[in-house]
């Protein structure tokens, strides 16, 4: 299971949104514990300037009135009474920094040394309450272990008296800041918004990028892209600008000497013929000259054929597949040849006549070498695939992809008498790679050779499909 996003965009925002989530909850966490910890420190201020008072009060009274002004002393969480020694705290009941941070104040608000006694988490005695005061209650739906800490504050008065208090510290009170918490998501909704679209900036040239390169295969002759935006987005427009030039004059540079040197060649094969007509009565020999000056004149016009479909500027538009290979199909059966077409296909996005030539050098390829041709029509959302299967015996699976380079013929397979020059394939697959696609070869089960031409779609091609015994109708 993918864990990451695809995109890099997406990625970015994971990243972006996930810091800030992160930051924001440690924020959160750090001023919640810093308030919990700022609350209990008011609580135990409160405490222990309330021991303080009354240990003044006390310290004031005779021995006499001092038990009678300890139970006024008393309230619902303080209890107060007089000991004559320190009573010794359970096992386990040593004071806590709660303990410490309240014997530490009283001995502050004293202003004198005293001999203080805390404990911290043992029972409490019962407190002596003023007449008429209730006891307090537990709150309601709470446990009484988590209600409060029983607290106990030993100090000696300066007669040698011991007054002990024992206070119920009060659990922590859960008060959410609803109006922190309300800003912080708004917050961190206005950053993530933020993010998201300075992402979406930030990588769009990305894409514009990998649109073009993917472009640049189907036409050199493309726009080039506008060289603006960051330093390092236009330099690298730049860049792919100077390599499309460069591309691109390479491409007319080859297409320009091949087509001088067919067309150069036309003249003296011109010669040729007419003095292999010149020539006395040998039959023999006139026809031997004949057919190779055939065979020369037809390299001439393959190889114009293939620089034509290295640089077309035909436009490309919608192509009514099916139309065409019905076209091709009434063309090719005064030549005596048996294709059958199969399948459905909704129009492909594409130069009309490379795509012809495509397709009919893959049919005649299929009908020379293979005494027939069937053709199958496969459409999807992603590609349209068109398969061409002939009923000959195959080639070698070695030869599969050395027949798409130009000039080479296998000559196991080609009759010299009716072959080409080896240009076929390798046009078919020009202009297939010229559309984005490309052609492949491969033995069919049952026998018989297979291509495979395949096409794929843009993401604007939404027309509706159309069958074979519509177009033929339609024909």
């Amino acid at each position: 299971m993918r864990l990451l996003p695809a995109s890099l965009f997406g990625r970015l925002v994971l990243v972006l949104v996930g810091g800030l989530v992160l930051a924001v909850a440690i924020g959160a966490a750090t001023y919640l514990r810093e308030r919990g910890a700022l609350l209990e420190q008011a609580g135990a201020i409160g405490v222990a300037r309330r021991i303080a008072d009354a240990i003044r009060v006390l310290d004031a009274q005779s021995p006499a009135a001092r038990e009678r002004t300890a139970e006024s002393l008393g309230s619902a969480t303080l209890g107060v009474s007089l000991e004559a020694a320190p009573s010794e705290p359970a096992r386990g009941a040593a004071g806590g920094p709660y303990a410490r941070q309240v014997a530490g104040l009283v001995e502050a608000y004293l202003g004198e040394h005293r001999e203080i006694r805390v404990a911290q988490g043992f029972a409490m005695p019962p407190m002596r309450m003023a007449p008429g005061m209730a006891p307090p209650m537990p709150m309601a739906g709470m446990p009484h272990a988590m209600m409060a800490r029983p607290l106990a504050v030993q100090v000696r008065l300066r007669d040698g008296t011991w007054a002990r208090f024992s206070y119920a510290i009060p659990p922590p009170r859960v008060a959410w800041p609803f109006a922190l918490i309300g800003e912080t998501l708004a917050l961190v909704l206005a950053v993530i918004v933020l993010s998201i679209v300075a992402v979406r900036r930030a990588t769009r040239p990305l894409a514009v990028l990998a649109s073009a390169a993917d472009e640049l295969g189907a036409d050199i002759n493309r726009p080039p892209l506008p060289e603006q935006g960051p330093d390092e987005v236009r330099r690298a427009a730049r860049a792919f600008n100077s390599m499309q030039a460069r591309l691109k004059g390479y491409i007319e540079d080859r297409g320009r000497i091949l087509a001088a040197i067919a067309h150069d060649l036309k003249t003296p094969l011109a010669l040729l013929r007419l003095r292999a007509e010149a020539l006395p009565e040998d039959a023999e020999l006139r026809a031997q000259l004949e057919g190779d000056v055939q065979r020369m004149e037809r390299l001439v016009s393959e190889t114009l054929d293939f620089v034509r479909a290295l640089d077309s500027p035909e436009p490309a538009r919608a192509v009514d597949v099916l139309a065409l290979l019905e076209s091709l199909k009434a063309d090719t059966q005064a030549l005596g040849w048996q294709v059958d077409i199969g399948g459905s296909a909704r129009p492909f996005t594409g130069r009309v006549q490379a795509l012809q030539r495509c397709i009919a050098n893959l049919v005649e390829n299929a009908v020379r070498y293979g005494k027939r041709a069937r053709v199958t029509l496969e459409d999807s959302e992603e590609a349209l695939r068109v398969r061409i299967r002939d009923a000959g015996p195959g080639i070698p699976e070695t030869e599969l992809e050395r027949v798409f380079e130009p000039f080479y013929r296998l000559e196991t397979s080609r009759n010299p008498a009716t072959g080409g020059a080896g240009l076929g394939l390798a046009i078919a697959r020009t202009i297939a790679r010229a559309h984005g696609g490309n052609v492949v070869l491969h033995n069919a089960e049952g026998g018989g050779l297979e291509a495979l031409l395949t096409l794929p779609r843009r993401r604007a091609e939404r027309p509706a499909p159309r069958s074979a015994s519509a177009a033929h109708r339609g024909a």
